[in-house]
């Protein structure tokens, strides 16, 4: 008994069932695109070949099928008529060789920076270029040298005379639009294979007469085609760097899609651009068109099932093999059978999905652009031009600034966001002069750079009104670019910037305690702080807070200090409805008799809200731990009775450690000893006690080192606190 090696196995199961499929679409697709191109038919062929086993084999995206692509017909077809087939050819070497060099330089992801909307739209414009020059074969006459000049002749070959090819030609496009309505069954051959079969055997059956592809008498008899031009070399130069860059680019693009169809090996995007390169060295050479990697027979080698790289290789044998055996066969098919199915696949690169994709994005203009470029001028033209927009908006969207002026009753309000640079200058100084002189003005800055040029323009504002008896308050969210603004000392860098939390991180008293005045904010600090919330966070909360309106679901109950120190939603990274809270001197639970307070609390948490987790946080410097442990400050009797609920905590004796060590100082050893003490409290609540049993509760215990800002968790009564993640210091 024969036992096969798991990889042949493999190739026989799944790679050579799939390239024959790929190999069936191969064949018209080669031809159709041969002949929109302008180019012999056979270097389609010789194309597909060369794609399959040399890139194939080459190249470093596993299931990426490479051949003649639709992307290149229109640059082909303008590079043949000006320089003739076999300088073509040598465009074709040459741009191959570029490829192999710009692979060997490792920038193959530079081509990725090209935006999606520009391919798309290349891909769109190259679709309607095909589809408006081939109507023409299909309708029985002749491609004009244009787009424009398509378009203009296009409504006389409508309504002119028709013959036979113009018959098989719509027939072939019908049978392309009704193939994927049929039954699994049938759709199993390949709707490009069947509408060119089925449209040449009826050709053929009934006797029609009409132009067939031409093949030469011996395919195998190949000479070396390429021939290097007398003269002309720049535009030598520009034909070989337009078709290497619009090769790799399709390639490259069709490798990273073809990655997201499988979970098999990732593609290397260098490998992949020197075996592209290597096919069309070959390709070109033996007389061929250039090869890309082709989105639609990658996608039928993913679907049909491929597994490695054999497959394309094969699919390239196939080829060879059925052109060599069944030449007979293929100059049986029409002509305008070919253009028929070059119409549904231009037809099919202007996808709606794309567009509205790019629409998404706010790119549908740079789409356009391109397509008109492509169908208007030529290929490179209206990537050029896309390229251009695409840099063009970058630099509007990367400098964008927003500034408004607005009245606030007897004040003014300022506010500038965004990227503050010296094009932005023109717009703010016409803004702040419509700041009338004498009036209090609140400057408000959310801006992520500010250029000396806009630096020195809101200084000199700011200098000039305050001289003229108005007032400028600074509100800097953010990082503080113009803190010194009035001294005209600058903030070079984010991070000398960086000298203290932003206040859109920072919400408390970090930021108030430095003395910023702040728009609207009068009284203590509460109420500034109140009056900041309704500015800046309440609207970005309000649609949160509308849901838990009608009552709330919070998930743990969530004991602590009453410590000033000690924010828990901060550090459990918890919002509204998150935490029911409690708060007291020293994270104290007292005995379910002893505290009716706490009692109601247990009851309506775990009886009534149904919390699923109980959490007593204790923290380092604990105030109440210090008293405990030396005496209640003199003049609080009431402190000293509430710390009486303590003293099991004191009486403690298992050694605590946190992350393996115990803590320097006994204040903090008895705050972990009365964290740990306080569950054992709880558990005596029967409410809690017979959830926990019921495994509807879990009770944990955590430990804040504030000074550290570090948190320390266990449970299960364990007295080992293990640190929670890992700490890493802001602007750091």
């Amino acid at each position: 008994m024969v036992i096969m090696r798991p990889q042949l196995r493999a190739v026989l199961r799944h790679d050579l069932p799939a390239s024959l499929v790929v190999f069936l679409v191969a064949v018209p697709l080669s031809l159709g695109i041969a002949l929109a191109s302008g180019a012999p038919i056979v270097a389609g062929l010789i194309a597909a070949v060369i794609g399959g086993v040399v890139a194939g084999s080459l190249g470093g995206s596993p299931l990426q099928v490479s051949g003649p692509a639709a992307g290149l017909t229109v640059i082909m077809a303008e590079t043949i008529a000006t320089f003739g087939w076999k300088t073509t050819c040598a465009i074709t070497v040459a741009a191959g060789a570029l490829q192999i060099l710009l692979g060997l330089s490792r920038i193959a992801r530079a081509a990725l920076a090209i935006s999606p909307a520009i391919v798309h739209g290349m891909l769109a414009g190259i679709g309607v270029t095909i589809v408006l020059g081939q109507l023409h074969v299909v309708l029985g006459g002749s491609a004009q040298s244009s787009a424009l000049k398509n378009i203009a002749e296009l409504p006389a070959q409508i309504v002119g005379h028709h013959d036979t090819a113009a018959l098989i030609g719509v027939l072939t496009i019908g049978i392309l639009l009704l193939w994927p309505r049929l039954p699994e069954s049938v759709r199993k051959i390949p709707g490009p294979l069947a509408a060119i079969a089925l449209v040449t055997v009826l050709s053929v059956t009934t006797g029609m007469t009409l132009p067939r592809v031409e093949l030469p008498g011996d395919l195998l008899s190949i000479r070396f085609a390429p021939e290097f031009p007398d003269g002309g070399w720049g535009a030598f130069a520009v034909a070989v760097v337009t078709i290497a860059l619009i090769a790799s680019v399709e390639s490259l693009l069709s490798a990273v899609a073809v990655d997201k169809m499988h979970t098999g090996p990732r593609s290397n995007l260098d490998r992949e651009l020197i075996g592209q390169g290597a096919a069309n060295l070959t390709s070109g050479a033996l007389g061929g068109l250039p090869v890309t990697g082709v989105i639609v027979r990658s996608s039928t080698n993913v679907a049909a099932g491929a597994r490695t790289r054999t497959s394309a290789i094969l699919h390239g044998v196939w080829i060879l093999v059925f052109v060599a055996a069944f030449a007979g066969l293929i100059q049986n098919i029409p002509l305008a059978a070919l253009a028929g199915l070059l119409v549904h696949v231009g037809a099919k690169l202007v996808n709606p999905g794309h567009m509205k994709q790019v629409l998404k994005h706010g790119d549908l203009g740079l789409y356009l652009l391109t397509l008109a470029g492509v169908v208007v001028f030529d290929l490179l033209t209206g990537v050029l031009l896309g390229i251009a927009l695409s840099v063009l908006l970058m630099l509007r969207r990367t400098v964008w600034s927003g500034i408004h002026a607005e009245r606030d009753g007897d004040e003014w309000r300022v506010v500038v966001e965004g990227v503050l640079t010296f094009l932005s200058v023109p717009r703010l100084s016409r803004v702040l002069a419509t700041v009338p002189d004498g009036a209090k003005v609140t400057l408000e800055l959310v801006v992520d750079y500010l250029d000396h040029a806009a630096f020195e323009s809101l200084s000199n504002w700011q200098q000039g009104h305050e001289r003229s008896g108005g007032e400028v308050i600074v509100d800097e969210v953010g990082h503080p670019w113009f803190a010194n603004g009035k001294s005209g000392d600058p903030t070079l860098t984010r991070t000398d910037a960086v000298r203290s939390v932003p206040r859109f991180l920072a919400p408390w008293s970090d930021w108030q305690a430095k003395d910023v005045v702040v728009p609207g904010q009068r009284g203590g600090p509460t109420l500034r702080g109140a009056t900041e919330f309704q500015r800046r966070t309440a609207a970005l909360m309000q649609p949160a807070l509308s849901k838990l309106a009608g009552g709330q679901s919070p998930h743990t109950l969530f004991i602590t200090c009453g410590d000033a120190r000690i924010v828990p939603n901060m550090i459990t990274t918890s919002g509204p409805g998150d935490l029911f809270t409690v708060r007291n001197i020293g994270n104290l639970v007292p005995a379910r008799q002893a505290d009716p307070s706490m009692g109601a609390t247990v009851e309506f948490a775990v009886g009534v809200l149904k919390v699923r987790e109980i959490v007593v946080c204790g923290h380092s410097g604990c105030g109440a731990m210090q008293a405990l442990a030396t005496g209640a400050p003199d003049g609080t009797p009431m402190l000293t009775s509430w710390l009486r609920h303590a003293e099991p905590s004191a009486k403690r004796k298992v050694p605590v450690t946190l992350d393996g060590e115990r803590p320097e100082t006994e204040v903090d050893r008895l705050a972990l000893q009365n964290v740990l003490q306080q569950l054992d409290h709880l558990r005596h609540y029967p409410l809690i006690a017979e959830a926990e049993a019921r495994g509807e509760l879990h009770l944990t215990a955590m430990y804040f080192d504030v000074g550290a800002a570090q948190v320390y968790l266990t449970d299960d009564g364990s007295p080992a606190f293990t640190p929670v993640g890992a700490v890493t210091a802001f602007g750091g």
